[in-house]
This record gives structure tokens, sequence and C-alpha cells, in this order.
């Protein structure tokens, strides 16, 4: 199936969860967020959030600031 991960197309295969690919991309660490479909998909739920055909992916930093 084909998502889009930060305006990229990726083919992955059926099934897979956002953590399994979070797992495989070397992105399932501290200060990473997640929006699926532009929304915010919280980090306890990445394990039990099946992607499916065309979804659209942003990962991004947490950045302190002050």
């Amino acid at each position: 199936m084909q998502i889009t991960l930060n305006d990229k197309t990726m083919m992955l295969t059926e099934g897979i969860t956002l953590a399994e690919l979070l797992l495989e991309l070397e992105q399932n660490k501290p200060g990473v967020a997640v929006a699926l479909n532009q929304s915010v998909v919280a980090r306890g739920q990445w394990s039990e959030q099946i992607l499916t055909e065309n979804d659209k992916i942003t990962l991004f930093h947490a950045i302190a600031g002050g």
C-alpha cells in the first residue's frame, strides 16, 4: 500500500501499525510526535493505529524554547 511520509511517497506492507513503521525508521524515540492525516496521534495509540492506503503521516521533533 502507498502512504505519504513527510511529503515523500512510501510503499508499505498492508496492516502495518504506526509503531512498527516508526521502529523500522528508527524514529520511535523521545521527542518525536506524529500527525496522521493532520491529527496528532498520542504515543500510547501508536501500536494500535493501523495504517491504510493513502494515509499522510507527518513526523516532527519537539524542540524546547524560551
